[in-house]
C-alpha cells in the first residue's frame, strides 16, 4: 500500500473528525456525522496496522478514535446527582454490607484495649514499664487534657483529619495481607490501654471518658470500618466465592474499598472537628458528650437506613466477595 497516497486521500476526514470532536456542542447533523467518521477513522487505523504499520501514523489514529469514542459515549463530569446517590445509596451500602467485619474489628479493639485497662488499673507499677513514672505523672496532671489545646483548633482539626484518613488508607490498602490490619489496631488499642490504665490508677476515669468520648466514638468508628473493609479484601483472597475467581474477588472487595476511603474522608473530618473544637471546649462534660453521642449514633443511623434501603434496590446486584468474616491512633492520641 502506498502510504502517501493513502494519507492525502484521507485527510480531510481525519481533519474534519478532530474538528467536531473538539465542537462543545452539536447539531443533529455534525453528530451523525462524527459517527460515521469515526467508523471510517476506526476502519482507516485497522488498515494502516495491517498493511503498513507505520508507528506515527498509527498512534495520531489511535489519539483520534478514541477521542471521538469519548465523545461518542460522553465525557464524565461533575454532577451533583452523583454525588447525592455516593452518600446516600453507594456509600452506606458498602458500609452496611461490610458490618460483621467491622463489628468484630470494634469488639476485638475493646476487649484488648479493655483488658489493658483493667490490668494497668489493678497494677498501677506496670505503668512505669510502658511509659515511665515520671510520664504516668506528667499524663494525669496536664499531658492528656493539654494534648487538646496545645494546638490552634482550625489546623489542629486538619491534622487530625488527614492522620485519621492516612491511618485508614493504610488499613484498606493493606489489607490483602491481613497482618499489618491486626498490627495497626493492636499497636492503637495497647496505646488506648495504657493511657487509660493510668489515668484509672490515679482515680481521673471520668478525665478519660470526658475526653475520649465526644470524639473518639465517631473517630474509633471510622477506623473499624476501615480495617473491617480492609481484612474483608484479605479474606477474598483467602476464601473467594465459588462465582468468582480469586482475582475477581480481590478486585471486587477492593473496588468497595475504595468507595468507603471516599466516604470515611467526610467521617474523618466531622470527628477532627469534634476533637478540635469541641472535646476541649469550656463547656459541661455532658454537653461534649452529648454532641459526639449525636454525631456517633447519626452515622450508625445513616448507615442502618440507607444501607439497608439501597440494599432491596439493589438486589440483582453481584453481591461483594468475603461477606460473612471468619495502629489507627487511638482517639484523643490521634
Amino acid at each position: 500500500m502506498d502510504l502517501d497516497a493513502y494519507v492525502a486521500e484521507h485527510e480531510r476526514e481525519w481533519r474534519r473528525l478532530d474538528q467536531l470532536c473538539q465542537h462543545r456542542r452539536l447539531g443533529a447533523d455534525e453528530a451523525d456525522e462524527l459517527v460515521a467518521l469515526y467508523q471510517r477513522t476506526a476502519t482507516h487505523l485497522s488498515v494502516v496496522r495491517s498493511r503498513s504499520p507505520d508507528p506515527a501514523l498509527a498512534a495520531r489514529l489511535s489519539r483520534l478514535v478514541l477521542t471521538a469514542q469519548g465523545r461518542l459515549t460522553g465525557r464524565p463530569g461533575f454532577s451533583w446527582r452523583a454525588v447525592g446517590r455516593f452518600f446516600g445509596t453507594t456509600f452506606p451500602l458498602a458500609v452496611y454490607r461490610a458490618w460483621p467485619w467491622w463489628c468484630a474489628v470494634a469488639v476485638g479493639f475493646g476487649a484488648v484495649a479493655g483488658f489493658f485497662i483493667w490490668w494497668i488499673a489493678g497494677h498501677p507499677e506496670s505503668a512505669a514499664a510502658f511509659i515511665g513514672e515520671e510520664a504516668a505523672a506528667e499524663l494525669v496532671d496536664s499531658g492528656f487534657a493539654g494534648y487538646y489545646t496545645e494546638h490552634d483548633a482550625p489546623s489542629f482539626a486538619f491534622q487530625l483529619w488527614t492522620n485519621n484518613a492516612w491511618v485508614a488508607a493504610r488499613c484498606l490498602a493493606s489489607g490483602i495481607l491481613i497482618v499489618p490490619v491486626f498490627y495497626l489496631l493492636w499497636q492503637n488499642a495497647l496505646n488506648l490501654g495504657v493511657i487509660g490504665g493510668v489515668l484509672f490508677s490515679y482515680d481521673r476515669a471520668g478525665l478519660f471518658f470526658s475526653m475520649i468520648t465526644p470524639h473518639g466514638l465517631l473517630e474509633l468508628t471510622g477506623i473499624f470500618v476501615a480495617a473491617g473493609v480492609g481484612l474483608r479484601i484479605g479474606w477474598a483472597w483467602i476464601a473467594p466465592p465459588a462465582r468468582l475467581t480469586r482475582g475477581q474477588a480481590v478486585a471486587e472487595a477492593g473496588q468497595t474499598g475504595i468507595l468507603v476511603a471516599l466516604g470515611l474522608v467526610g467521617v474523618f473530618a466531622v470527628a477532627g472537628l469534634i476533637e478540635a473544637f469541641v472535646t476541649p471546649a469550656e463547656v459541661p462534660t455532658a454537653a461534649r458528650v452529648g454532641v459526639g453521642l449525636l454525631a456517633w449514633l447519626g452515622f450508625l443511623g445513616y448507615v442502618l437506613v440507607c444501607g439497608r434501603r439501597a440494599r432491596p434496590a439493589r438486589s440483582g446486584a453481584t453481591e461483594p466477595s468475603g461477606e460473612t468474616p471468619a495502629s489507627p491512633p487511638p482517639a484523643g492520641q490521634s
